[in-house]
C-alpha cells in the first residue's frame, strides 16, 4: 500500500494498482455463445412482458 503524509500530518492511503492488460477479441465459438445468450435473454424478457400484459 502506498501512503503519503501532507503538511498537516494527514495520511492518505492508496490501493495497489493492478497490472494493465489488453482485452482480446472473442473467438468465433465465444461469439456464437454470446449470440445464444442474447437470444435466450430476449426470449425470457419477452415471455415475462407477455405474461405481465396477459395478467393485467
Amino acid at each position: 500500500m502506498y501512503t503519503t503524509i501532507n503538511e498537516d500530518g494527514i495520511l492518505n492511503n492508496y490501493a495497489a494498482e493492478p497490472q494493465i492488460y489488453y482485452a482480446e477479441y472473442p473467438t468465433i465459438w465465444e461469439q456464437r455463445r454470446y449470440v445464444l445468450q442474447g437470444l435466450f435473454a430476449t426470449l425470457i424478457v419477452t415471455t415475462l412482458v407477455l405474461v405481465g400484459l396477459s395478467v393485467s
